[in-house]
């Protein structure tokens, strides 16, 4: 386990440098990219996607085992309208700061003052989101197992 651990925190120190190379720590970079001013962290991006979902594709086919054991098996889901509407939440929130959680903790890891505010706004975003989810759960009744049906 300690194995896995080391591989997460240089996978994540590799991600957090990349990013800041690219510039994703800074509001006016994700500001001018969100008015359209400028693609190029769109090309960044999109270029993480298209190389996760071809190497995500590729270890499935070949049926490769994660560093826990098991098989990797990508599961896929219809899309509903509650992440479409986690979606404009994210979005309007990440116009707002011009930061995603992955900024805010490449802003942490540099020591801004602005990524404590981001990192605490996103926890407190997470909190809401488990009360709402708590709020709106239903019970599951099963029947009791004595229950006879009436005819």
């Amino acid at each position: 386990m300690r194995r896995v651990i080391l591989v997460c925190a240089l996978f994540g120190g590799a991600f957090g440098f990349v990013f800041a190379a690219a510039g994703f720590n800074q509001y006016d970079v994700i500001h001018r990219m969100l008015l359209l001013k400028d693609v190029k962290p769109f090309l960044v991006m999109g270029s993480a996607v298209g190389t996760a979902m071809a190497l995500l594709w590729l270890l499935e086919r070949r049926g490769w085992t994660t560093p826990l054991g098991g098989a990797l098996s990508l599961r896929r889901w219809r899309v509903e309208p509650k992440q479409l509407w986690g979606g404009v939440i994210f979005g309007t929130g990440w116009a707002i700061t011009g930061a995603c959680p992955g900024t805010a903790s490449t802003m942490l890891g540099g020591g801004s003052l602005m990524g404590i505010v981001l990192a605490a706004g996103i926890i407190a975003g997470i909190a809401l989101r488990d009360l709402a989810a708590k709020r709106t759960e239903r019970p599951k009744i099963a029947p009791a197992p004595d229950a006879v049906p009436v005819s």
